[in-house]
């Protein structure tokens, strides 16, 4: 196919319509392997993001599907031939919410294309030569110990916490570690989360079968007087960069949360330390976990953000109380991550690949958020922008009056989807009317087109 700079459509938008219509009419078969993205992208001399966005929106259609480690095929479309076979004047309407965006503020995304494929294929390769056969047995419960005393390392030198390679699990990312985390915790306690919060997280320890209570944030983070009023005993907590809200918690706050929880017996803060590498004035922000005097905070941590989350791996760094708990009624889990995946992330961060990387990620990522910054400070209906000191995402309060719903059916007749802050709230109340948008996976090529769509359709 022969792609056209100069149309109306985006680059991915012709690829994906091209394999579109090339699906519809036979010429490419339900169970046909399509070309891997790094190879559609070096054929089309495009980047690879935008092969990924060409067959993410064939994914969604249902035209293709992605097999684990196989890549991805044509699926069975029989029905929609007969669909769009229909005389023009005929056909359906499009369901609201499948209709296509040319662009994605998604604030769940991370940037892909740079992403260290070499290096991450000659750390595989090097470790499968070496002919280690115990790699291939199970291994330590908690994770090999050489990438424990790693992590060990990086979380003393860079987050501050103070932390032994025993007290490190390492598990399959959050969802598996909340799980076992809750196997320590034991039944009938009551969680308290932020409002707005981490969704995800929330749905989990109330499918795990814990009551969940919605405390307020102020300016400053956790409202700790409406904390000791909600009667729970755990409190869930993002202090170096609240997820969706930005604040970074200060000092005086953090005393606060550690004094209540030194308040009574059983009581414990969950620090969910996501994205903090990601910060853009000063220094990172030292972790709650190192202030804790009294083993009362578990720090949880994951390598989605900073490497990909498809490397599905995450931490726990556990107090001594519930390490010693761990060692009763935990060790009966076996490790849920390859100790092959383990071995390359060791020798991914022995080697100074991590750190380089995070380096690489950081100068992007500013010039990505600069750049984003500059173009939103431009629109009328922005009262003010907020989390713009950290993390891959931005927020927008709009002005008062002004409605989130609209602004987003706005945005989506130009082609770009926005997010609303009320979707955080747990009880969809409180929230000012607010838009997030994410720049991870965007080039800045796309950000300024993005945000022009944006000033045109909100003038």
């Amino acid at each position: 196919m022969e792609l056209d700079t100069a149309s109306g459509k985006t680059l991915y938008e012709q690829i994906y319509e091209y394999i579109r219509d090339e699906i519809r009419r036979g010429a490419i078969r339900r169970g046909d392997r399509l070309p891997s993205t790094r190879l559609l992208a070096e054929h089309l001399d495009v980047s690879r993001s935008t092969a990924q966005l060409a067959y993410e929106q064939l994914l969604s259609e249902g035209y293709i599907e992605s097999v684990p480690c196989k890549g991805y095929f044509v699926c069975q479309i029989d029905e929609l031939y007969c669909l769009d076979r229909q005389p023009a004047d005929r056909r359906e309407p499009a369901p609201r919410g499948e209709s296509r965006f040319r662009y994605d503020f998604t604030p769940n995304g991370i940037d892909l294309d740079h992403f260290p494929f070499a290096v991450w294929r000659k750390l595989n390769r090097e470790v499968l030569q070496a002919d280690e056969k115990e790699l291939f047995h199970l291994g330590d419960a908690k994770g090999e110990r050489e990438l424990r005393e790693v992590i060990s390392v990086y979380l003393h030198q860079a987050r501050g916490v103070r932390v032994r390679p025993e007290q490190v699990l390492v598990g399959a990312g959050n969802d598996y570690l909340l799980m076992l985390l809750s196997r320590l915790l034991g039944t009938g306690r009551r969680i308290a989360m932020e409002s707005p919060t981490y969704r995800h997280a929330w749905d989990i320890f109330e499918r795990l079968g814990y009551e969940c209570a919605a405390v307020p944030v102020d300016r400053y983070g956790m409202d700790v007087k409406k904390l000791g009023e909600s009667g729970a005993d755990v409190a869930y907590v993002m202090p170096s960069h609240q997820y969706p809200l930005g604040i970074v918690m200060p000092v005086r706050r953090r005393q606060e949360l550690l004094r209540w929880a030194e308040e009574k017996e059983g009581r414990y803060l969950i620090e969910d330390d996501y994205d903090s590498e990601f910060r853009y004035v000063g220094k990172p922000v030292p972790s709650l976990q190192g202030s804790d005097q009294s083993g009362r905070v578990v720090y949880i941590g994951t390598f989605s953000k900073s490497i990909a989350p498809a490397i599905r791996i995450s931490y726990l760094v556990l107090p001594e109380g519930l390490l010693d708990r761990y060692e009763q009624a935990g060790r009966s889990f076996s490790s849920t991550v390859s100790r092959i995946d383990q071995r390359v992330l060791q020798l991914f961060m022995e080697r100074g690949y991590y750190e380089r990387h995070l380096n690489k990620m950081r100068a992007l990522y500013k010039s990505k958020h600069d750049l984003l910054l500059s173009e939103i400070r431009k629109l009328s209906c922005v009262e003010q922008v907020t989390g713009h000191h950290a993390g891959v995402h931005l927020l927008l309060r709009l002005r008062p009056g002004d409605s989130e719903a609209e602004r987003i059916e706005q945005a989506a007749r130009a082609g770009v989807k926005v997010y609303p802050l009320s979707e955080y709230c747990i009880d969809r109340t409180g929230c000012e009317p607010t838009i997030l948008l994410g720049y991870a996976t965007m080039t800045e090529e796309e950000i300024r087109a993005a945000a022009a769509l944006l000033a045109g359709a909100w003038s």
